[in-house]
């Protein structure tokens, strides 16, 4: 994609959504931790109606422990994957406290060192909770980018390498967001919903899919 077309991409999407914040429910770094690290092969529908309780109980690596592995499954057995997202749950907040006096570390080695963090949950906290210019690429930002062309890539850090590259910093902060509800909403992953794209002259993905019959409008 042009330069002047990556510019216009983001211009477009951020005059359609100037202040996009994410859609997992959070209290503070810790509990969007939690959340961003349960929300592996999940949806965030499905973790925040799972979080919604626990988090009014807990909201800190000490208060995790206290309610310990088997009180957590509890709460999350609705979530894929629940017993090891659990474990993995308990031993980060062993090592929150052990080791960072029970705040969440703001770089990424320090995250990507607790159990069940990975660079993509790492790049979620620091871009929400810190404010770092990070983007984290997941199945819909992976799709979206070489849809369009705009950071193609053949794995999920190829991606992420590329859009750093190429998105104009007054756009970075946001450009997670952007691109994740982009692909969520508008650019899905079957039909992708091309007639009410707001960029889809600058899209090079055929065929485009045309409007539904209901959304067409009535010819006088």
């Amino acid at each position: 994609m042009k330069k002047t077309d990556v510019e216009a991409f983001y211009a477009r999407l951020a005059a359609a959504d100037p202040a996009p914040e994410t859609e997992l429910e959070w209290v503070n770094p810790y509990t969007l931790l939690v959340a961003v690290a349960l929300s592996a092969q999940a949806t965030d529908v499905g973790v925040n109606k799972a979080t919604r309780l626990l988090f009014q109980q807990v909201t800190t690596p000490q208060a995790m422990l206290d309610l310990g592995e088997e009180g957590l499954k509890r709460h999350i057995r609705t979530i894929g994957l629940f017993n090891t997202k659990a474990r993995n749950v308990i031993a980060a907040a062993r090592i929150l406290v052990d080791q960072h006096g029970g705040e969440v570390p703001r770089d990424r080695a320090a995250l990507e060192a607790l159990p069940g963090v990975g660079r993509k949950t790492a790049n979620v906290v620091m871009n929400v909770a810190f404010g770092a210019e990070t983007i984290a690429v997941d199945t819909h930002i992976f799709r979206v980018s070489n849809r369009t062309r705009l950071a193609p890539g053949k794995t999920p850090l190829a991606v992420e390498l590329g859009l750093e590259k190429v998105t104009p910093k007054r756009y970075r902060a946001h450009a997670h967001h952007w691109l994740i509800l982009h692909g969520r909403y508008i650019c899905k992953a079957r039909r992708p919903e091309c007639w009410r794209c707001p960029v889809d002259d600058l899209c090079p993905y055929t065929p485009k899919t045309p409007a539904p019959i209901s959304a067409q409008p009535i010819s006088s």
